[in-house]
């Protein structure tokens, strides 16, 4: 296993169980996971201690892409997730640790990402700002409070 790991913290002006859905959601998790210039699907999304995730992400210049799935590990609603994380590349071997703590504060809500294992082909900077392209992406998602009806 590599010892890649990159960590992120960011306080968002929402809610715990917003920050929650939009990582258990597929239709969220497409939206705001990929780092920008990527698009992302989802084949697979059974979020459960045990369950399995599966998704690609695609280039949205050159339409290349990689995919990769997991287990979720540990799940506590609105407050932690901690899944595993393998890349169907075999040229991008290992199983990466990602966990996720989610805590309500007087500001909203506190996020904690922690991912580790992550494959040395992979510089720890670059998936360090990957995850800041994701987490701007994520706190635009879900720091709006649009009523129904708009």
């Amino acid at each position: 296993m590599s010892n890649n790991s990159v960590s992120l913290h960011r306080m968002i002006k929402t809610s715990p169980e917003k920050v929650y859905r939009a990582f258990t959601e597929a239709l969220a998790i497409a939206s705001w996971l990929p780092p920008y210039g990527f698009l992302c699907s989802v084949q697979e999304m059974n979020v459960k201690t045990g369950g399995t995730f599966k998704m690609s992400f695609t280039n949205f210049t050159t339409g290349n892409g990689h995919s990769f799935g997991g287990t979720y590990v540990e799940v506590k609603p609105n407050e932690f997730l901690k899944y595993t994380d393998k890349f169907d590349d075999p040229n991008l071997p290992g199983e990466m640790i990602t966990s996720v703590w989610i805590k309500k504060t007087i500001a909203g809500t506190e996020l904690k990402v922690e991912q580790t294992g992550i494959p040395p082909q992979i510089p720890a900077e670059m998936c360090y700002l990957g995850w800041q392209d994701s987490l701007d992406k994520l706190i635009k998602l879900v720091e709006p409070n649009i009523p129904d009806g708009m």
